[in-house]
């Protein structure tokens, strides 16, 4: 740089720097504008309370009215006394309420019970379950449904009227709510033999009262998510509110978000899940598009000495067919039960409306590729394993054993690969020697691809095995925290396999790592940080020049991720690091005997050998390395001849 070109950049900074001090308004400037601002946010905060305002009283009226058009109709069936119809099978007892005429509780016979922790005077501090007979989904006010019906002249909601049981079952009930003479509002109940409540609502007499333009009936749904397992946050990343469009796949409201959605599609059902047990609603005519669908996300911190805590609150207001003359019920089934992929796909077939369900996507299986491996290899394989009734930590061992012989062939290549550039390191330096200058990058790795395709050898041939292999990974990833098989399943020190295991914990969150110390996720991470050094030990053996500077760079951010993985997998279960650490300690093991096991003189010999055919007829040499050693002659030759017209244009 130059004294003028110096001068020049130092009186441009002066200008600027004057301009700004110039251009900067006053104190008592910026004073009035922190007044003005101050005002027009007041103004703005008290225009959105009162429009909250107004709209709460828009909605109470609205309730209201509902409230006072269905006294003036079922007058008969607005006194009474509110009583329990208990509906039951063999798996599941469902508890009906003559008040509102719709399910209050339902109990997941057969399961373990709520694995929940708290640890605040509710639980001891090893983790027993609090409802050991069975898994109460939800009861009292933690649940609510709503029918609404809109007359000519009124509104109908059920949640206000008395209803009169007859013909009670265990597995059947009516109710029936009388609003004059003739006049009726009747719902049939009938639970299945599975986890299926099937549900009709007629009226009776009552075509007259209705506009024979109106034929839809309101759907009021809403529940609170309780926390069920070990592990809020954990339990809370899988709890969400699930539908599937009727000429479409299913979508869902992302977990980790306060969100309404609005449907643009009919759609079949709506599910609200949390992480092992799902309650879902299925209307035979289709819910209507234009339905509102909310997800909002309780806080942890707010609930810390609650007896109860909530993962989300999921509402769900939407409408399907009505006929007013009564000649056809509305029709809805439930489903209470467990996020089983078989049970759920099983459904289909105990429904009565014979519609292509597809409720087995409530099992999150994860994105196409990875739903894939899971749905064809992972589940068939493990429901294989776990019927022969084998712990769950053996059948995690196994899979892990046969997906290490499935990909063992990929690894041996890719650790062939790594040996054969081990062997050819001297040959490398030798050929590369004379372009240690930065200049001579480019000619060196000319050189080194030249080396490369005389011996037949390709350095990336070792890399795309290896990568072949993370999409299972990932698959495991999104498998193991969704299988319900692993939920209460004890295995040597883990008391439960779909939860941490702490085997420190204390009672204020510490920020990245939370309330405790998982074991499993610190032998993951120590596996993880021995085989990072193997890997690394073995790959300092084939690096040439700078690729060993480089190197010495890499290591540190490799060493990094075991520790960032630790952050990540604290709060995840036990059974998915568990997986992790065996996963890990197969493939050093492996990576050990391969080393110890491969002959690097043979492996020269051999190396040579096709060093000597390839000299002799050099338009044998092929593969990887040949290519790209001709791509770099071909950029060579493109630079000097782009460098040769920059030459030119300059004379």
């Amino acid at each position: 740089m130059n004294k003028n070109t110096l001068i020049g950049f130092v009186l441009i900074a002066v200008v600027l720097v004057g301009f700004s001090w110039y251009s900067q308004p006053s104190q008592e400037e910026m004073r009035a504008q922190f007044v003005k601002d101050s005002l027009e946010q007041v103004a703005k905060q008290k225009a959105d309370q009162a429009a909250k305002i107004a709209a709460y009283k828009q909605q109470q009226a609205a309730k209201e009215q509902v409230a006072a058009d269905t006294t003036a109709l079922f007058y008969k069936a607005l006194t009474g006394k509110a009583q329990d119809v208990v509906l039951q099978n063999a798996k599941l007892a469902v508890t009906l309420s003559t008040k509102g005429g719709t399910v209050t509780k339902a109990y997941i016979k057969n399961e373990k019970g709520s694995r929940r922790y708290v640890g605040h005077n509710i639980a001891d501090k090893t983790g027993k379950s609090d409802d050991l007979g069975g898994v109460t989904l939800f009861s009292g006010k933690d649940q609510s449904l709503n029918y609404t019906l809109v007359a000519k002249e009124m509104n109908i909601s059920t949640g206000d009227l008395f209803f009169e049981p007859t013909a009670v079952t265990d597995s059947t009930v009516t109710l029936t709510a009388e609003a004059g003479q003739g006049k009726s509002l009747i719902i049939n109940y009938r639970l299945g033999s599975d986890y299926m409540l099937h549900v009709s609502l007629r009226t009776v007499g009552m075509a007259g009262l209705f506009d024979p333009n109106t034929t839809t009936l309101g759907v009021d749904w809403h529940e609170k998510v309780k926390e069920q397992e070990r592990g809020f946050t954990f339990e809370n990343r899988y709890a969400r509110l699930d539908w599937k469009e009727s000429e479409g796949g299913t979508d869902y409201i992302s977990e980790a978000k306060t969100k309404k959605e609005t449907t643009e599609e009919e759609i079949d059902w709506i599910a609200f899940k949390n992480q092992f047990f799902s309650a879902v609603m299925i209307s035979k005519d289709n819910f209507q598009k234009g339905g509102q669908l909310e997800s909002t996300l309780y806080d942890k911190k707010d609930q810390e000495d609650q007896p109860v805590r909530y993962l989300k609150d999921l509402k769900a207001q939407v409408s399907t067919s009505f006929d007013p003359t009564g000649a056809k019920p509305s029709e809805f089934e439930f489903y209470y039960g467990p996020n089983d992929f078989y049970i759920l796909k099983q459904v289909e077939k105990q429904s009565t409306f014979g519609k292509e369900l597809d409720m087995q996507r409530i099992v999150y299986l994860g994105w196409p590729l990875f739903r894939y491996i899971n749905r064809w290899f992972t589940l068939p394989v493990f429901t294989w394993l776990s019927d022969w009734g084998l712990p769950m930590g053996i059948v995690l061992i196994l899979i892990t054993i046969l997906l290490k012989v499935i990909t063992f062939p990929m690894v041996k290549k890719s650790y062939m690969s790594s040996a054969k550039m081990r062997v050819l390191k001297p040959k490398l330096d030798e050929a590369t020697k004379q372009f240690n200058k930065p200049e001579d990058q480019m000619q060196k790795q000319q050189a080194m691809m030249a080396e490369y395709a005389k011996y037949g050898v390709s350095p990336l041939s070792g890399c795309l095995p290896m990568l072949i292999q993370m999409p299972i990974w990932v698959a495991m990833f999104n498998f193991v925290p969704n299988a319900i098989q692993f939920r209460g399943e004890n295995f040597l020190w883990m008391s439960d396999l779909s939860t941490y295991d702490p085997i420190v914990e204390w009672s204020t969150n510490v920020m990245l790592i939370g309330d405790h110390l998982s074991l499993t996720c610190v032998l993951y991470t120590v596996a993880m940080v021995l085989y990072t050094w193997i890997t690394m030990q073995m790959q300092k053996d084939q690096m040439v020049g700078q690729q060993a500077e480089q190197m010495k760079v890499m290591q540190w951010m490799m060493f990094l991720m075991p520790l960032m993985f630790f952050f990540i997998f604290n709060d995840y279960s036990s059974g998915l690091n568990f997986y992790y650490f065996v996963t890990l300690i197969l493939s050093a093991g492996i990576m050990m005997v391969l080393r110890r096991t491969t002959n690097d003189a043979k492996l020269l010999a051999i190396l040579e050998a096709r060093y000597k055919e390839n000299a002799k007829n050099p338009q044998k040499m092929k593969g990887l390395a040949a290519r790209m050693q001709a791509l770099q002659q071909m950029q060579q030759q493109q630079m000097q001849q782009q460098q040769g017209r920059d030459n030119n244009r300059k004379r």
